[in-house]
């Protein structure tokens, strides 16, 4: 598998929110202000052992960080099964209720590698709606190895723009072209392993779960009420397996199935962008101002020219970098997350219909955290650090050719540009995740989210988490695009929020059209 197949699995955070980064309304994160005492309550120890209590007693300091926002710094253990071996730091800022608190209410974008951080001090309306911003301090944290925590490293900005954007010599999908990805993988893992001291064995799921139970405590609840996009549903759901009697409201929303393994991700993925894709061509063609014409299926045929042609003779963009098909792959998988940025995708493919990789780059790079040259996250790091310590590596031919033939019978454009080697064969350590079922038993009722035509999460993800889970509830927004709550559907939002606020579960199999 490329990177590219594993990649696809993330939604970064804001990338449903295309529209508003894309127009240029990027915010700063608030310098800190000033510093004041914890306004937490006492730290929940109830079952905490003697070796983690110095952790789960520590005192916080929380520093101003913009109006309604406060910011602090965690201290975890480096390695949860040997807490006396090392700690990390984990970034961690809060928006007061703007009503009375009925509590904390924890998020994460996705990933793995998106800043939550980012994400609630940037973007706050967008992680959550108004009723949960009155009622709830709403909490982002950046988990292990991501933004402002003790971060995953690996290239500086040129290095990555080589590993990210360049373009192979030797010709797709010959064995030299193979060798070449390989070898790029490889000095990819080394520098992350020269470079992030030494954190990179503890960079997984568990550990990050055992980090959120930490926050938890140290907010002083009782029980963990969570929000999860995309990622964050794998996160959710493990942190409900490790502490099913902790887990308070649940909101898994974009759901990973966890049982899956490797192979099967990517290829559900690529049906699923492939679907979506089709969807966005009817659309453009529909508008009446597509830059393709015909049928849908003659359309997508010209866009596999399109991208055929851009793999023989990349297009050469204002800064000097070369579009080839893996770049314009990105970014048009980039739009796909959202409905709301298909506008830029027509725009994307009439420029480079006529040689002008402009915008194709504008959605790549906002993909791949790249912003006037400089990366303004380490999303692409973490990512790869936590998906090659979460998932077992596959070394099945017959599982790879089967794979391939399904990825090319139900994603015939896509599937060219979505298979090579798998980038994690060359990470310096062996993945200590596995691929199964969770049930997370003895938890209480966990909602879970999925979206019908869902590109990055597909829908039967959704379906298949709320059956595994002993206690899942299962809500469907019909429609497009990556995610279902706070995306404009009365019906998603209402239940979410009912169930957050009031504890009102909601009828399992609702559908909201």
């Amino acid at each position: 598998m490329t990177s590219r197949l594993r990649r696809a699995a993330a939604v970064v955070a804001g990338l449903a929110a295309a529209s508003v980064a894309l127009s240029g309304c990027l915010y700063a994160m608030i310098p800190e202000q000033s510093t004041r005492p914890s306004t937490t309550k006492t730290p929940d120890t109830a079952g905490v052992s003697e070796e983690l209590m110095p952790f789960y007693t520590q005192d916080l300091v929380w520093s101003d960080c913009g109006p309604g926002f406060d910011c602090t710094e965690v201290t975890a253990p480096l390695d949860w099964e040997n807490p006396g071996t090392g700690e990390i730091t984990l970034s961690v800022v809060r928006h007061r209720a703007e009503g009375t608190a009925v509590g904390s209410l924890l998020t994460n974008p996705g990933g793995p590698g998106s800043s939550g951080v980012d994400l609630v001090l940037n973007s706050l309306d967008f992680a959550v709606g108004p009723d949960l911003i009155e009622n709830f301090d709403v909490i982002g944290f950046d988990p292990r190895g991501v933004g402002a925590s003790t971060a995953v490293t690996c290239y500086d900005a040129p290095e990555m723009d080589e590993y990210l954007y360049g373009i192979p010599a030797a010709a797709r999908g010959t064995a030299e072209w193979e060798a070449e990805l390989l070898d790029a993988h490889k000095g990819f893992a080394e520098a992350c392993e020269a470079n992030s001291d030494g954190i990179l064995p503890y960079i997984t799921t568990i550990n990050a779960a055992r980090d959120m139970d930490l926050i938890r405590a140290l907010l002083g609840d009782e029980q963990l009420n969570y929000l999860g996009y995309s990622y964050g549903t794998f996160l959710g759901a493990t942190y409900a397996k490790l502490y099913p009697e902790k887990a308070g409201r649940l909101v898994l929303d974009g759901a990973i199935d966890p049982s899956v393994p490797g192979l099967e991700v990517g290829a559900t993925q690529a049906l699923g962008f492939e679907s979506a894709l089709r969807a966005y061509m009817q659309s453009c063609l529909d508008s009446g101002e597509c830059p393709f014409n015909g049928t849908v299926d003659e359309a997508m045929a010209d866009l596999g020219a399109l991208l055929a042609s851009v793999d023989r003779t990349p297009l050469k963009n204002g800064d000097g970098r070369l579009l080839g098909a893996d770049s314009l792959m990105t970014g048009i998988i980039a739009a796909l997350y959202s409905q709301d940025s298909w506008d830029y995708l027509t725009q994307a493919f009439d420029e480079a219909l006529q040689g002008d990789p402009t915008t194709v780059f504008l959605l790549a790079d906002f993909y791949n955290g790249r912003e006037n040259g400089v990366y303004t996250d380490n999303s692409a790091e973490a990512f790869r650090a936590y998906n090659c310590m979460d998932y077992p590596v596959e070394d099945d031919p017959a599982a790879e050719a089967a794979t391939d033939a399904k990825i090319a019978a139900g994603a015939p454009t896509i599937a060219p540009y979505w298979s090579g080697p798998d980038s994690c064969e060359v990470w310096p350590y062996p993945p200590t995740g596995t691929r199964e079922e969770i049930h997370a038993e003895g938890a209480g009722p966990i909602l879970v989210v999925g979206t019908t035509n869902d590109p990055a999460t597909p829908y039967e993800w959704s379906e298949s988490l709320a059956d595994q889970l002993e206690e899942g509830v299962l809500v469907t927004r019909v429609g497009e695009g990556h995610t279902g709550y706070n995306k404009g559907n009365v019906c998603v939002d209402d239940a979410v929020e009912s169930f957050l606020l009031d504890d009102v579960v909601p009828e399992d199999g609702l559908r909201c059209e």
